[in-house]
């Protein structure tokens, strides 16, 4: 299909609204330090809804969606409102690309590696499996075109995206029966989505894909026989260590996953410049204060799932060798079909090996010296 012109990267957006002015105007500071909203003149009111994949229940993931709805709403002084909505409310969790390709909703807050059945190359703009971690993943979005590549498939499908989320290097999963080698993956029904559930699928295991609102009761009546989320606090929060005993790590498929606004290239095209800018701004600060906050709550969560009788497991080496190498024959056997995720995966491939040959270094030395024990 004939590309779309992408929208220029957030940065760009933002300093242009604030060279026009605008960003200044829409607050006034006053002498008691509060901020007044004043009306910007001659831009209009806009209203959209924004279809999310996350149950209210989870404030943090869910919280990525309030915070772009609460800054767009704040930086334009009333004038451009976005509500979110809960998985289900408009559409179901995993159809929130549909809504949003179709014009039915104007955005919308998902994971993109929940539509791999479209283009696999989606799973890139998520976390796929032994990639990158949270600021790696950030580094090749803003700073070596990821976002664009990326947006050079959405545009395919008449949606724009934009990074406006990411939980962090998160859990490998609850099982209701320990571990026992590779064999015991054999025929196991596991909740999984993106190129992780193509790893385990490899590996034997019978792949289910479910939003997070339906995983308690799967794992709980035993429809799946193991699941992940995100790490522990989101866990936590549905219930899942009372359907299962065994908390496995590391989460290899998803190091540092990010979750994406998506727009409808149309609705995208009809707002002012000054509203592009602000919601470019609004994911930026959801992307980094969902990071900070799943970073700040998961180690007090883990220890409450610890003191309430959850096993803390490792994946057994023979599992995650097999994964590795599982993963990136994947990789390579998409590519040689598919010429958007032959071209990304490239791309990717290099900047991984770039940025793993430096955090080697620079930090990766520093964790191995700092956790062990004094």
């Amino acid at each position: 299909m004939q590309r779309r012109k992408l929208l220029e990267t957030g940065s760009t957006a933002i300093t242009a609204a604030i060279g026009a002015g605008f960003l200044g105007s829409c607050t006034i500071r006053k002498a008691n330090n509060q901020t007044t909203n004043t009306n910007p003149i001659g831009l209009p009111k806009v209203r959209w809804r924004m279809a999310t994949s996350w149950p209210l229940s989870l404030d943090t993931i869910f919280g990525g969606a309030e915070t772009i709805s609460q800054r767009v709403n704040a930086l334009s002084g009333g004038n451009f409102q976005i509500k979110p909505y809960a998985a289900g409310e408009l559409v179901p969790g995993l159809e929130v690309l549909n809504a949003v390709q179709s014009g039915s909703v104007e955005c919308g807050h998902t994971a993109s590696y929940y539509y791999i059945g479209k283009n696999p190359s989606f799973a890139f703009g998520t976390s796929v499996p032994f990639g990158l971690s949270a600021q790696q993943q950030n580094a090749w979005l803003y700073e070596a075109e990821g976002i664009k590549q990326l947006n050079n498939i959405f545009s395919d499908f008449g949606v724009i995206s934009f990074p406006a989320g990411n939980t962090g290097a998160q859990m490998g999963g609850w099982f209701k029966q320990k571990l026992n080698g590779l064999r015991s993956l054999q025929g196991l029904k596991m909740r999984i989505p993106g190129l992780g559930g193509k790893v385990m699928a490899e590996l034997g295991v019978n792949v289910q894909v479910l939003p997070g609102g339906e995983i308690y009761l799967a794992l709980d009546r035993g429809a799946i026989d193991a699941a992940e989320w995100t790490g522990p606090y989101d866990d936590e929060k549905l219930g899942l260590a009372r359907a299962a005993k065994f908390y496995y790590y590391p989460g290899w498929w998803e190091p540092g996953p990010t979750l994406s606004a998506l727009v409808n290239q149309n609705a995208w095209n009809k707002l002012p410049s000054e509203y592009k800018a602000i919601f470019n701004a609004a994911c930026f600060e959801a992307n980094l204060e969902m990071l900070n906050k799943y970073d700040s709550r998961n180690g007090s969560a883990l220890q409450k799932l610890l003191k309430n009788g959850t096993e803390l497991v490792r994946y057994e080496d023979e599992i995650l060798r097999a994964a590795e190498a599982a993963a990136f024959q994947i990789y390579s056997d998409i590519a040689a079909e598919n010429s958007d995720f032959r071209q990304l995966f490239n791309q990717w491939q290099r900047f991984r090996q770039e940025i793993y040959s430096w955090n080697k270094i620079n930090e990766f030395s520093l964790a191995r010296h700092s956790y062990q024990p004094l």
